[in-house]
């Protein structure tokens, strides 16, 4: 009982997001992308692709950003692998480093899984022709590395300006590479709140599985 209360956001958001993904395959599902891609819930879909249009330079933009929130993710790494070579002991690397790469490799494999098991196409061809848009991967990213990054500063960063001036970045980065990704035009609705959904899983499940670690319990 006690671990069912522990996880049962993490689980909310899972569930969701299948049932989700079934209803974005099976929902009003109409030839309306580029060759007569299938997509599902296009009325919407349609009339919100239509309103946004197509904007090569917010792509663009947002595809830099990406880069840049990646950079939580070397980051972290080194901290992890500078505490193995150390301790000399994978089991001795900090807990919530440990969950913070398997939330990583987590969020990589749904990024390959969707690859291969395609719910839909983007709403525009870009340069490779039909490529897989659901959910959106940089709004995985962007929610998933940054989130996780907010919080591992909260924890192991002591109060000062930096501090305050990462944590901000986290929050603005996060923000603009979400709403970049909605309004550039290479996604559908769907694939957005997609990818919002999964991400609140992985945020939620990160939470849960550090509940315990000393870092956590920090003001």
């Amino acid at each position: 009982m006690e671990l069912l209360k522990k996880y049962r956001v993490p689980v909310f958001f899972l569930v969701g997001f299948v049932i989700y993904t079934i209803l974005v395959r099976t929902i009003d599902v109409k030839t309306i992308g580029p060759q007569g891609s299938w997509v599902g819930f296009s009325g919407v879909n349609g009339l919100f692709s239509r309103l946004i249009g197509y904007h090569p330079v917010l792509y663009t933009i947002t595809e830099f950003l990406g880069i840049i929130a990646l950079l939580p993710v070397v980051l972290f790494g080194v901290v992890g692998l500078l505490q193995l070579i150390q301790r000399k002991s994978l089991l001795a690397v900090d807990k919530d480093i440990l969950v913070l790469g398997g939330i990583y490799i987590g969020v990589l494999l749904c990024y390959i899984l969707f690859n291969k098991v395609v719910i839909n196409y983007r709403p525009v061809i870009l340069d490779e022709g039909l490529e897989a848009s659901y959910p959106s991967s940089h709004t995985m990213l962007a929610v998933c590395v940054l989130s996780t990054a907010y919080k591992e500063f909260q924890w192991r960063l002591k109060r000062s300006s930096f501090k305050n001036t990462l944590l901000k970045t986290c929050r603005v980065l996060m923000v603009l590479i979400v709403l970049g990704r909605l309004f550039s035009g290479v996604h559908w609705l769907t694939d957005i709140i997609g990818g919002l959904i999964l991400s609140g899983f992985f945020v939620t499940l990160f939470k849960a599985l550090t509940m315990d670690c000393k870092w956590s319990r920090k003001k």
